[in-house]
């Protein structure tokens, strides 16, 4: 076929029938044009593509003609021939044999066809010998035209098929790097039709790391073999090829096109990424590994070495490969019983000592004696065995025993601290309720370890007022648990002397801020005081997640927020206060974030909207039964009897 395509006499197009506007059959559109054809025509190659036609033939008889041609083509008939005139560029009009054959076809009607152009402007055409079966060069009438087109339709046909079937891309590109030519194996590899390719730049399918390595490939004219391209898929994935270009130069010198194939190599390509990579870890974790790894061939010489064998034994890999190995490592008395061990394992495939950790005796540059633990195993290569044996120096194991007992000893008693420290905690929280006529409530603390960072407390200043508190060390473990036996101790100070919440918490504040500021540590707390006479409630933050306030009279749930900064952060600090009257049934929650921020299997935080819920439903319980309540759904919605943060709640209900 590349023989015919470079005839004079042979001008080929190819063209792709599109469904056309009204009163027409098709939209005949170029997709394929060789040199002669367009040199016949006056036009370019790249000017003759994606160009309809319609529009060499005349208007008139003549574009009649190749209408109805076009139009004839079908499953009866696989091809057409008529006489006709087509137009130059320069207006020239010129007698034709134009001769059609379908190339395929799409829901059986015609999709590619073949359009074959003679000049019958004399009466008979030399065909070049290097087409001519007998080489020598023959007379090609118009009407031998027919054999000629037969057989350029067989060969095209046996190409494509061929290209089909290879699974790999074939191409050609004009002198510029534009796609004149694609199998359709372009579509398995890049997700591309053929149409889709036609016309477009070679680089435009290039990631952007190859568009400008890639591109001076279209000036050069010599052939490229193995080139890894890296392209874009359709739908955004890479994927790599490895491409071979021939540039097709004619008698002149002159470039006429490039002819090429792409081979995908992803999968190969990530195969020997892959390959070389784990080869790579592997070298990593041996010349890395905290054992001694030593690899011993079936004669008992030593092939590898790695640095911490260096550093045990004291010679180095350069030393050490290509030496026995009980030469170097094994004491003396021990070397007979090594060399028959191997010898038997050779013979029988039995090593009692293979594949299980044991203890042996090593022997250092210096001729000292040191315990090792040793793993060997066998490795069979070919015929060949060679043994890899990790070893490790348990030299020191009695003083990391002795360091263990002696941790034991500090863990039990750091244990009973914990134990001491969890108790003084607890005694410092209120261990009973608060009931009055007038009002009740009551706070309990679900540290997530053994002591935790929250703390909450309430007790009377005087007869006819009561200070409620609640606090979050950052943290759950022994040093927030500190910091919240040093913050309760500071607000019992303050709590019998005068002043409203945002006064006590200015002041807690400056007495807590050198030893915040010297720590990792931070606090949030909410401070409450309740005039029992009149029923008002006066409060302040540091940063605290608000309070919830559920009225049953007004069915409503709402949060008690004030304006303040944590402590720790600054010294000199102004606390937010708000004040609100308190009315029959009323109930105040203060909470830490644990509550709320608890999360289930999907993500889902507890949040506000549940606990709102919850008392609306049960706001006739107890403060008591209200924590119960809580805790309980909160422990099914999390499926979780322990949480990862501090749980606080503290109940204050009006009668």
């Amino acid at each position: 076929m590349d023989q015919i395509k470079e005839i004079p006499a042979a001008k080929i197009i190819i063209v792709k029938l599109q469904p056309a506007e009204e009163g027409h059959a098709f939209i005949p559109r170029v997709r394929y044009v060789n040199s002669s054809a367009a040199d016949f025509l006056g036009y370019s190659v790249q000017e003759l593509l994606q160009k309809n036609l319609n529009f060499i033939f005349p208007e008139g008889k003549q574009r009649e003609a190749w209408q109805s041609a076009l139009s004839q083509l079908n499953d009866a008939a696989a091809g057409k021939s008529f006489k006709g005139e087509i137009e130059t560029r320069e207006r020239a009009r010129i007698p034709v044999f134009v001769s059609l054959r379908i190339l395929s076809k799409q829901n059986k009607a015609p999709d590619a066809v073949l359009v074959l152009l003679q000049d019958l402007s004399r009466s008979v055409k030399k065909m070049p010998a290097a087409a001519s079966p007998s080489g020598k060069g023959s007379e090609l009438d118009p009407y031998q035209c027919l054999e000629v087109e037969h057989a350029l339709v067989e060969s095209e046909e046996r190409f494509r098929q061929m290209a089909d079937m290879a699974g790999e891309w074939l191409w050609e590109q004009d002198p510029d790097g534009y796609y004149i030519y694609s199998s359709t194996a372009v579509n398995q590899i890049l997700g591309f039709t053929v149409n889709q390719v036609i016309g477009r730049h070679y680089t435009e399918f290039l990631t952007d790391q190859d568009k400008e390595n890639q591109r001076s490939y279209a000036s050069i004219h010599h052939p490229f073999y193995g080139l890894t391209n890296h392209y874009r898929h359709r739908d955004g994935h890479l994927v790599i090829t490895e491409s071979t270009g021939l540039p097709i130069i004619n008698a002149a010198g002159k470039l006429l096109k490039w002819r090429g194939v792409d081979r995908d190599i992803t999968a190969r390509k990530q195969f020997q990424d892959a390959l070389i990579e784990s080869e790579k870890r592997i070298r990593l974790i041996i010349e890395s590994s905290l054992s001694a790894i030593v690899i011993m061939d079936s004669y008992g010489i030593i092939t590898d070495w790695n640095p911490q064998a260096e550093k045990i034994f004291g010679w180095t890999r350069l030393e050490a490969v290509g030496q026995p190995l009980d030469q170097l490592i094994i004491p003396q008395r021990l070397r007979r019983a090594h060399r028959e061990g191997l010898q038997r394992f050779l013979r029988t495939g039995a090593g009692p000592m293979l594949n299980r950790l044991i203890e042996l005796t090593a022997l250092r540059r210096d001729q000292t004696e040191f315990p090792v633990e040793v793993s060997i195993s066998p490795m069979k290569e070919g015929n060949a065995y060679s043994f890899s044996a990790f070893i490790h120096d348990i030299s020191s194991r009695k003083a990391a025993e002795h360091q263990i007992r002696d941790a034991q000893v500090k863990l039990a008693v750091a244990r009973n601290e914990i134990n001491i420290a969890r108790t003084i905690q607890t005694s410092l929280s209120p261990s009973v309720p608060i009931a009055t006529e007038q009002f009740e409530v009551h706070g309990f603390c679900l540290p997530a370890d053994q002591v935790g960072g929250d703390y909450f407390d309430y007790f009377f200043v005087n007869e006819n007022r009561l200070e409620m508190i609640v606090a979050d060390v950052s943290g759950h473990s022994l040093g927030p648990a500190l910091f919240m036996v040093e913050t309760r101790s500071a607000i019992r100070a303050l709590a019998n002397g005068k002043g409203t919440p945002s006064e006590k918490m200015t002041m807690l504040n400056q007495f807590l801020f050198e030893d915040l500021d010297k720590s990792d540590f931070f606090i949030t707390l909410f401070y409450m005081q309740y005039d029992i006479g009149t029923r008002r409630l006066c409060f302040a933050s540091a940063g605290h997640p608000p309070p919830l306030l559920f009225q049953p009279a007004h069915n409503t749930c709402t949060a008690l927020d004030a304006g303040g900064l944590i402590l720790g952060v600054n010294k000199n600090v102004t606390f937010e206060e708000n004040t609100l009257a308190l009315e029959q049934g009323d109930i105040v929650l203060l909470y830490t974030d644990g509550l709320i921020e608890a999360e289930n299997d999907q993500g889902d935080f507890f949040g506000i909207d549940r606990v709102c819920e919850i008392f609306r439903t049960h706001s006739g319980q107890t403060p008591k039964q209200l924590i119960d309540t809580l805790l309980e759904q909160l422990k099914q919605f999390c499926l979780t009897q322990t949480f990862k943060d501090d749980i606080t709640l503290m109940v204050f209900k009006c009668k």
